[in-house]
């Protein structure tokens, strides 16, 4: 069963239950061929939205994506892209952020050429800039809307008055949140972010939904007590997995999660695309919050 598709925000765009993102793409090795192929893997199993960034694979992961979707015509009509931008050139002595207009529109327009493609679908700020000029930023996505190069814009990492700096700059609204959002990582509850994504009804992306690979390998106490309740839960579930359940867990959440899947190996779709079936309880869910916590009882 392929997962839902939704809006991202109530002006759009329309994207998948799931997102792949192409981070490793680089350091995995994948070929043109090879990315062409798990692309097509992706769209059998329901998965239309491809996460990526400018900095990806210092640089060169936007041209294999490119490549990938170029191989085959009509192939890039079929998924959306979403980019980032807003970290310093490659070469600098400083890893530094550069939200300024000039930076944001000429990286965009070098996204375009990488990912061979008229428009990008979603284009964000990586991180926030201690630097950032919201009207410099609201001037660049302006002037990237008006020419049809980018369709919708959102911001990544930022928290809700940065969020609300940028939004009172522009005459259009931003449509997503990309943030750090996981069984192990639960700022996101605490700091007003999934608070905020629902009041303007737009639905975060979360990236490293499964810890970056630590909730299956790390020996802390909190990443044991969660793999002992997550592999409970998923008895109770009928033999789901970890990972499963760990994803169910954020799809659960009203303010509708989308999932950056990490893994570009294919054969693990099938098994992941199965969590958004996955109907965890109340009581389940609260479980795996106070093993993630270490609570006893809820405050």
């Amino acid at each position: 069963m392929s997962p839902e598709r939704l809006d991202l925000s109530p002006v759009g765009p329309k994207v998948s239950r799931l997102a792949q993102g192409w981070g490793s793409v680089v350091r995995e090795g994948l070929s043109v061929r090879d990315a062409t192929a798990h692309v097509h893997d992706l769209l059998d199993a329901g998965i239309t939205t491809m996460d990526i960034a400018a900095i990806y694979g210092e640089g060169r992961a936007e041209g294999v994506l490119g490549a990938a979707l170029a191989a085959e015509p009509g192939l890039r009509d079929r998924v959306e892209i979403i980019t980032k931008c807003a970290i310093g050139n490659f070469g600098t002595p400083i890893y530094h952020y550069d939200s300024s207009r000039e930076h944001i529109v000429s990286s965009a327009e070098h996204s375009l050429r990488e990912l061979r493609t008229d428009r990008l679908d979603v284009l964000m700020l990586h991180r926030p800039d201690m630097l950032l000029d919201a009207d410099q930023v609201a001037e660049a996505y302006t002037s990237l809307r008006e020419a049809g190069k980018v369709l919708f814009f959102g911001v990544s990492n930022f928290n809700i008055h940065q969020f609300d700096l940028l939004s009172s700059r522009l005459a259009f609204p931003l449509v997503t949140n990309e943030i750090q959002c996981s069984v192990l990582h639960l700022d996101a509850w605490r700091d007003g972010t999934l608070d905020q994504c629902q009041e303007r009804r737009i639905h975060p992306l979360a990236w490293s939904p499964l810890g970056g690979g630590s909730l299956f390998r790390g020996d802390t106490p909190q990443a044991q007590r969660l793999r002992d309740e997550l592999a409970r839960v998923g008895a109770e579930q009928g033999g789901a997995s970890i990972d499963q359940v760990a994803l169910a867990w954020l799809l659960k959440h009203p303010a509708g999660i989308i999932p950056i899947l990490g893994s570009l190996r294919g054969e693990r779709l099938p098994g992941v695309v199965s969590a958004a079936a996955l109907d965890l309880s109340r009581e389940q869910w609260y479980r795996i919050w106070m093993a993630s916590t270490g609570e006893t009882r809820l405050p």
